[in-house]
């Protein structure tokens, strides 16, 4: 008797283990994901009976965030096509900053420019910056990833990051080895409007007035276009799209050029929104940009979008909470709850392998 009731208790802790298990496998991600912000708009409800600062955190996160969703659309683009980790893609953004910067100086942009001239210029500029850095992560491509396409993947891994030091220090050789302040074009900290409390500043407008197009036409171009289409068959089997007779080294330049051109788009909206550029920046950014892409599944351009976002505002947090000292941990922290709680990511990987 004694014995069947001991083995009908290990069944049930076995059932109620099993369901805990299968709650934390459905539930646990997200948990873990709105933990921060949980946590702190119950902290700030309880001392300021508000969420206006909680609501601050995210504005300004999902504002910094959409710079990192530019940069990390360049890394899922060619992981997804290639399966290579372009460390170099970073610095590309860095150079984009610098051309933007470059670029607007020659012009002869000020803050007493008037506001057609100013939008006119800084548009002239957008595609000034985003065709210098296609055209950088194209050459790139093809001088130095190709010609190893066929080699051990750890060959033009050790080449990109190699990349990514010589941009480096075209970056340093280019305007110093210090920070360096740009001119306040747009005035970046200006309020626009508030709610409840909540201030929407220039740079925040700014940031998502040009990411979102960008992501949007982007999208739209490789859902339907014949380029676009082209790159998802080459991502799926490269063999089998060349045999059906698609340029797959014509295909893979696209997606560096396309790639290139969200990271200076990135550049530019960096230089306007931090006001100060640095040739190190890169570093950070391609760190931040590429966690954001394997958060939202790598390969796939809505969850390099949604980690971008989402990095942002956990950088954010940490920033106005924790120091910024403490940033690289939590964001990372981020990263490792949710490859436990879902190895794809968040929209899931779409490479060769994930089919």
């Amino acid at each position: 008797m004694e014995a069947a009731s001991f083995a009908a208790g290990r069944v049930r802790r076995a059932s109620a283990l099993a369901w805990v298990r299968g709650l934390l496998s459905s539930y646990g991600l997200y948990v873990a994901l709105l933990a921060l912000p949980l946590v702190y708009g119950i902290n700030d409800l309880q001392h300021a009976h508000n969420l206006t600062r909680l609501g601050q955190n995210l504005v300004n996160g999902l504002s910094n965030g959409a710079i990192w969703a530019l940069v990390a659309l360049g890394y899922t683009l060619v992981y997804g096509i290639i399966e290579l980790i372009n460390f170099a893609h970073g610095d590309v953004f860095m150079i984009g900053s610098f051309a933007s910067f470059a670029f607007w100086t020659t012009l002869g942009l000020t803050v007493a420019t008037s506001v057609l001239g100013l939008v006119g210029g800084l548009l002239v500029t957008l595609v000034v910056s985003m065709i210098a850095c296609g055209a950088l992560n194209v050459m790139i491509e093809r001088v130095a990833y190709r010609p190893l396409r066929n080699a051990p993947k750890l060959a033009p891994l050790i080449t990109a990051v190699g990349f990514s030091f010589i941009l480096q220090n075209v970056g340093e050789l280019w305007l110093g080895p210090a920070q360096h302040n740009v001119s306040d074009l747009i005035h970046a900290q200006q309020k626009v409007f508030s709610i409840s409390g909540v201030v929407v500043n220039r740079s925040d407008l700014l940031a998502l007035a040009v990411t979102a197009p960008l992501v949007i036409l982007l999208t739209t171009f490789i859902a339907r276009s014949r380029l676009g289409k082209a790159m998802r068959a080459t991502a799926q089997d490269p063999e089998a799209a060349r045999l059906m007779g698609i340029n797959v080294d014509t295909t893979i330049s696209a997606a560096f050029a396309l790639g290139g051109m969200m990271a200076g788009a990135g550049g530019l909206i960096y230089a306007l929104y931090q006001t100060n550029i640095w040739f190190f920046q890169g570093f950070r950014a391609g760190l931040f940009a590429f966690t954001a892409a394997v958060m939202g599944g790598i390969g796939n351009l809505r969850g390099a979008v949604a980690g971008g976002l989402i990095i942002g505002c956990v950088q954010q947090i940490s920033d106005n909470r924790f120091g910024s000292q403490w940033t690289e941990a939590i964001v990372f922290g981020y990263l490792i709850l949710v490859m436990v709680f879902k190895p794809q990511g968040l929209f899931g990987e779409q490479t060769r392998e994930a089919g």
